[in-house]
C-alpha cells in the first residue's frame, strides 16, 4: 500500500506541475499581447513629434536644488533651438525639464512607469504627451528611438542604466551616432575618471575612441552648441533601427 500511496502522491505533483506550467504559458501569451499593445500605443503617439532631446536625472532632485534649476534651462535653451524635451515623466529632473520645455512653449513629453510606489506623472507635462507604461523596455525604446540626443543630469541606478545602455548602443552600431551629454562636472567626474583609468587603461575593456562617446560640460550653451554642431552634419531623424 505504500508504494501505491507514494505512486498516487507523485501522479498528484506531477499533474500540479503540469497544470502550473499550463497556467505560465497562458499568462505569457497574454502578456506577450499586453508588451505589443505598449509598443503599438507608444509607437503611434511617438511619431507624431518632431526632433525631440531625451533628458535623463533623478526622481529625487528637489526645487531647491541647483541641478533642478539647471535641467530646467537645459530644456528651455533647447526648446528654443528647436528640441522638444522627453522626460520620464516623474518628479526631480524630469519635472524640471518638462516644466523648462512647456515654459518656453515646446513639446513637453513624460512617459511614465507604473512602479509598486507609484510614480505620478508631473504637471509640467502636455496634456497629449504623457505616456504610461508597465515594462521598462518598453519605455526605454520610445527614449532612445525618438531622440536626437541624451542629456543626463545627476541621478541614481536608473540614470546610470540610461547612460550606459545609450552608449552601448551607439558603441555597437545599434543605433545611428548621437549625442551624449553629462551635465555636471563634479557628479559625473569621479564615475568618468574610473571608466578612463580602470576599464580603459588597466583593463583594456573598452577602445580609446569609446571615450569619445559623451560630453561632459557644466555649461547650457555647450549642451546646445554640441547638438546643433553635431546635427549641422548629421540628418535628424528616428533610430529606425532600434
Amino acid at each position: 500500500m505504500t508504494d501505491n500511496n507514494n505512486s498516487n502522491n507523485n501522479i498528484e505533483e506531477l499533474s500540479s506541475r503540469h497544470w502550473a506550467t499550463t497556467n505560465v504559458k497562458a499568462s505569457s501569451s497574454w502578456r506577450m499581447f499586453k508588451i505589443m499593445g505598449e509598443f503599438v500605443d507608444g509607437f503611434d503617439r511617438m511619431e507624431e513629434l518632431g526632433p525631440c532631446v531625451s533628458v535623463y536625472g533623478s526622481a529625487r532632485t528637489k526645487p531647491h536644488d541647483p541641478y533642478y534649476s539647471l535641467a530646467e534651462e537645459v530644456a528651455k535653451r533647447l526648446v528654443k533651438a528647436g528640441y522638444g524635451i522627453i522626460t520620464g515623466g516623474g518628479p526631480g529632473i524630469m519635472e524640471a525639464a518638462n516644466k523648462g520645455a512647456q515654459s518656453a512653449g515646446g513639446a513637453s513629453v513624460g512617459l511614465n512607469i507604473k512602479l509598486p510606489f507609484e510614480q505620478a506623472p508631473n504637471s509640467y507635462i502636455d496634456w497629449d504627451k504623457s505616456l504610461d507604461f508597465r515594462y521598462f523596455f518598453v519605455r526605454k525604446v520610445m527614449f532612445v528611438k525618438y531622440a536626437q540626443a541624451f542629456v543626463l543630469l545627476p541621478g541614481g541606478f536608473g540614470t546610470l542604466d540610461e547612460l550606459f545602455e545609450s552608449i552601448t548602443l551607439i558603441q555597437t552600431q545599434k543605433i545611428s551616432r548621437a549625442p551624449v551629454i553629462l551635465v555636471g562636472t563634479e557628479y559625473w567626474k569621479g564615475l568618468l575618471d574610473w571608466i578612463k583609468l580602470v576599464m580603459l587603461e588597466k583593463n583594456s575593456n573598452i577602445s580609446a575612441e569609446d571615450m569619445d562617446l559623451f560630453t561632459l560640460t557644466d555649461d547650457v550653451e555647450v549642451v546646445v552648441k554640441t547638438i546643433n554642431e553635431f546635427y549641422s552634419r548629421e540628418d535628424l531623424g528616428p533610430n529606425f533601427d532600434y
